[in-house]
């Protein structure tokens, strides 16, 4: 499954709304360890273009 979120984050890379609800579902469907591989692949791959989306998506304050 992590290989095919990557798939289609590359696929819609081009437009800002479509990534971040991509990666955002990312977050149902992967287990932790995944989900740690895809945030160093995501910082990796995007940094550049979508930090704050990135920033925002992983870093948001876990709910208690």
């Amino acid at each position: 499954m992590l290989e095919y979120i990557k798939t289609i984050l590359l696929k819609v890379s081009f437009d800002k709304m479509l990534f971040e609800k991509e990666l955002r579902k990312a977050f149902k469907v992967l287990k932790r360890a995944e989900l740690k591989q895809l945030r160093n692949w995501c910082y990796e791959q995007f940094s550049g273009m979508y930090l704050l989306i990135l920033n925002r998506v992983f870093l948001k304050p876990k709910k208690v």
